[in-house]
């Protein structure tokens, strides 16, 4: 009976995370994401409801779409599978709370961006601005941080990658940050708080910077290459939000401030 709730939050995501691969395939073509129903984007025959199940389906179908046989990408059920275990470590850290599901909304977002960065290189405005909205909405009405944090946590998310974009040219003689890195961290401060949001900042340019490096010592890329951030700035929030506390506790304590 205790493992119910959470079987229960596991489809849930699961089913979310199905809509979330429409959202990364159709937003940044700029088309609907409630009409026309799923299709494949290959032979664009309507999937049934039977082949839409999440996970279940791409197992049975072995990858391929039931009319023309073309393998389903993989980033399908990877996402359903993500979204699903988010929310149960969302749900898990959280209980089962409203603060809970503006978190959960805001992994779902966190994994929208990271698709369509990662397949198209664009953070979408349709994700970002509205989620800074409800961000500060939940803040006032649900969340433990409130208003001021908020949006200290927005002008701090988005300035300081502002600020990158905006000296980047003059340090490294090209271009930096994006316009939807910027908008990215100042929706996550807006759910988050400032100290959080700083931590995500910090662990996702971490993490990009030793990617980066590791990608160009082996060939994979050169120097000049673009790298997409907004992967490794969700990674970063995601930690932030489940474990920002012990982080930043962790944190003080290396550098010796005392709490």
């Amino acid at each position: 009976m205790f493992m119910i709730p959470y079987v229960t939050v596991l489809l849930f995501g699961a089913v979310i995370g199905s809509f979330l691969n429409v959202c990364i395939h159709r937003l940044p073509r700029e088309e609907s994401v409630a009409w026309p129903a799923s299709r494949c984007p290959s032979c664009r025959q309507a999937i049934a409801f039977y082949d839409n199940i999440p996970i279940v389906s791409y197992l049975l179908l072995r990858g391929r779409c039931r009319a023309c046989h073309v393998p389903i990408a993989i980033q399908y059920p990877v996402v359903e599978a993500a979204n699903a275990i988010g929310y149960v470590l969302v749900f898990w850290m959280f209980g089962f709370t409203p603060a809970a599901w503006a978190y959960a909304a805001l992994l779902s977002s966190l994994i929208v961006v990271t698709g369509t960065d990662l397949s198209h290189t664009m953070i979408p405005d349709a994700v970002t601005l509205p989620g800074i909205v409800i961000g500060l909405l939940c803040a006032v009405l649900i969340l433990p941080i409130g208003l001021v944090d908020s949006l200290l946590g927005v002008l701090l998310g988005g300035g300081i990658l502002w600020f990158l974009a905006w000296i980047s040219p003059y340090v490294f003689g090209k271009e930096g940050m994006g316009g939807g890195d910027i908008k990215l961290m100042a929706m996550v401060g807006a759910f988050l708080g400032w100290q959080p949001v700083l931590l995500a900042i910090m662990i996702g340019s971490f993490l990009g910077s030793i990617v980066g490096v590791g990608l160009i010592a082996i060939g994979v890329m050169r120097r000049e290459q673009y790298i997409p951030f907004g992967p490794f700035l969700a990674v970063g929030s995601i930690l932030a939000l489940l474990f920002h506390q012990p982080l930043l506790e962790w944190y003080w304590a290396l550098i010796d401030i005392p709490q």
